[in-house]
């Protein structure tokens, strides 16, 4: 009987339940896309990553990242939790705080920062490609499509409670997204709590994702936003995005803006352990 070792972990949140969950696969350099691609359907979460010896010069270690219908080049939770799934399982080692993941969008620095017993992880994003969309598409003007490999149509909804009281048509999200080929929306709104100053959901029906509790690449485009649209001064270089808790979640994503590079981390816990049998 084959098996491999598996764990779920929860990113952006220091309590189990509370983030997002990744099923992260360790040592999966025996299964092909087509099982890859089986498994994370299975799994049914947003995303599940499988973790491999890396190929490139420089690299830590390789990761391949699916939804439950596709592969991805990047994604900021699976990173996150997959970075913390690696160090925690031995799978790799930190080098001065330092990760290099080889994935589909290339060779990323992540950084391991530990302070009193806390450990967080960062992951500086793809350089966001940054173009408008019409104002009549999504109803309000300014709306962006922003590309750090998955693609997000983002828009600001002025405050936090519009973006809670949002009720999202998926229909209308799933064929906008397949018109812009983009993943999905990406609401904001400001909360006017200076520890969480930014209240982010993120929608994604055309992959099978109805509402991504706590989305890493999300608020990547929310910060690329921010940057494009002079926004940034409002929250300064760095702050604390809140998401999840219209489906039960209560994460929070710390995000680094600069002329040149956007980051993003958190915390991340293990919520499970075990191996997956493969036949």
């Amino acid at each position: 009987m084959r098996q491999l070792s598996f764990k779920q972990v929860d990113v952006f949140t220091a309590r189990p339940f509370f983030g997002n969950p990744v099923a992260v696969v360790i040592g999966a350099e025996g299964l092909d896309a087509a099982a890859m691609q089986r498994i994370a359907a299975w799994t049914n979460l947003s995303e599940t990553t499988f973790l491999l010896p890396p190929t490139q010069p420089g690299a830590t270690y390789r990761l391949r990242i699916f939804t439950p219908r596709q592969e991805l080049p990047f994604a900021g939770h699976p990173t996150v939790g997959s970075a913390h799934a690696a160090l925690e399982s031995g799978f790799a080692t930190a080098s001065n705080g330092n990760l290099k993941q080889e994935c589909g969008a290339g060779v990323l620095d992540l950084t391991v920062e530990e302070q009193d017993g806390v450990r967080r992880i960062f992951v500086r994003a793809p350089e966001p490609k940054v173009s408008p969309i019409e104002a009549l598409v999504l109803g309000k003007v300014g709306a962006l499509r922003v590309d750090v490999g998955p693609i997000w149509m983002v828009v600001d909804l002025g405050d936090a409670k519009s973006v809670d009281a949002l009720a999202p048509d998926m229909p209308a999200i799933e064929s906008l997204s397949h018109e812009f080929e983009a993943t999905g929306v990406t609401v904001f709104g400001r909360t006017g709590n200076a520890a969480t100053p930014i209240h982010v959901r993120s929608f994604a029906p055309a992959h099978g994702i109805a509402e991504d509790p706590v989305c890493g690449s999300g608020n990547v485009s929310v910060g690329a936003y921010l940057r494009q649209t002079g926004l940034l001064k409002e929250f300064g270089p760095s702050y604390t995005a809140r998401q999840g808790m219209q489906v039960g979640r209560d994460g929070r994503v710390q995000v680094r803006v600069s002329a040149n590079a956007i980051q993003i981390g958190g915390e991340a816990v293990t919520c499970v352990n075990g191996n997956l049998r493969l036949d």
